[in-house]
């Protein structure tokens, strides 16, 4: 049988790793991959964490199953992080938060329970996107389609285009949006944009799925949860996919959650029913470490304030990051052509950077990003961002 499987090609930013580490040059940068790094190029584990490690060493009294929902504190202390602590939609019990393996498995829970009950719905995507949503929807047989979202001319965020896309958009599809720090491209929307969009949301009766992946990695915690907060409150049904990787640095312990929102506790309870079904068939049951971890954070007073201190660090140098970028490029008169990089938020960025110059970065300075030009602003430190800002303004002609 495997001698008729057929041999893929690997994944673009696996292949990153790998061509990196190969790499001999010794001023190479990784601008690819998706994870923050401190000044010194390490991921590091935050002291919140480790504090929490601590703690549930000396707790911890079993290793059974936590269920298909996942941890019942994790969803405790999770959902007012997403929501509010006043939330409306909390007090009115319309709110089901499901544990997965990541933002990942939540959106691959997503996809399972749209095939399951909406078969027939098309998922609207922004183009361009994180790149897996194509995957992971195509892995369940759901189509999607596009909607414009960045001017690839002038590399900035084209609202009217988007809108337009979206008032076209069938009665009744699916619309993956993303809350902040918009993935590939850092552009996102302002609340009156947002405003905007619920209105077209609302007349069209679209079912919104919000990729919230890096909530306080954009303008805060509650900032960034806005968008989230104001759809789900003026919504009867709302789908959410939360992750804990970026903003607790759990990346390998795989912590995130699917969320529905629907009209009302009966509605809730239906969807939870089935999203036990679907996570069953997936996994049985989640990783229960990660979750423990950020249960035990946000349940502590003191661990939750030193979490929203150690994450305010990390979201205020990554937009220093940004700033000192644009300031770097000034001396080769290329200030002006990368100021969209101060302007966008998250970790990642869209250059504006074309394949060939990609390529060429990579092959004669040993700086390695994405080929659309996205690339990982935690990825670079201040001892050598002169380095980068040459090698760009080399192989972007200015000298």
């Amino acid at each position: 049988m495997f001698t008729q499987v057929e041999l893929l090609p690997a994944d673009p930013i696996l292949g990153l790793i790998e061509a990196f580490n190969q790499d001999t040059n010794p001023s190479k940068i990784d601008l690819g991959v998706g994870v923050y790094r401190d000044a010194l190029g390490n991921t590091p584990i935050l002291k919140s964490v480790r504090e929490a490690e601590a703690l549930l060493l000396t707790r911890e009294t079993t290793k059974k199953y936590i269920g298909s929902h996942g941890d019942p504190l994790f969803a405790k202390h999770l959902l007012p992080l997403v929501f509010g602590a006043d939330s409306s939609v909390l007090e009115a019990k319309r709110a089901t938060l499901t544990q997965a393996p990541g933002g990942t498995g939540a959106l691959r829970l997503a996809a399972d329970f749209l095939k399951r009950n909406s078969p027939n719905k098309t998922v609207w995507i922004s183009n361009p996107t994180w790149p897996n949503h194509y995957a992971i929807f195509d892995s369940v047989g759901i189509q999607h389609k596009s909607y414009a979202y960045v001017d690839s001319e002038t590399n900035r965020l084209d609202f009217p285009a988007m809108l337009t896309d979206l008032k076209q958009i069938p009665q009744g599809d699916v619309v993956l949006l993303h809350a902040c720090c918009h993935n590939p491209t850092g552009f996102d929307l302002s609340l009156a944009q947002w405003q905007e969009v619920l209105a077209v949301l609302q007349e069209r009766e679209l079912l919104p799925l919000i990729d919230f992946a890096y909530q306080g990695f954009g303008e805060g915690l509650d900032k960034d949860a806005a968008a989230v907060r104001l759809l789900s409150e003026q919504l009867a049904e709302v789908m959410i996919t939360s992750s804990c990787s970026k903003n607790f640095g759990l990346y390998r312990e795989r912590i995130g959650a699917f969320i529905a929102v629907a009209k009302d506790a009966t509605d809730m309870e239906k969807v939870r029913s089935q999203m036990a079904s679907v996570a069953r068939a997936n996994y049985s049951n989640p990783p229960a470490h990660g979750s423990a971890i950020v249960a035990t954070i946000l349940a502590s007073s003191d661990l939750d304030n030193l979490w929203r201190s150690e994450v305010d660090e990390m979201r205020n140098r990554i937009n220093t990051l940004r700033q000192q970028f644009v300031a770097a490029l000034a001396p080769y008169g290329l200030a002006e052509k990368f100021a969209c990089v101060a302007e966008q938020r998250g970790m990642f960025s869209y250059s504006g950077l074309k394949p060939n110059e990609v390529a060429q970065l990579q092959k004669d300075f040993g700086i390695y990003m994405v080929k659309t030009g996205r690339m990982n602003i935690a990825g670079y430190n201040e001892q050598n961002l002169p380095y980068l800002c040459e090698a760009i303004a080399s192989v972007c002609g200015k000298k």
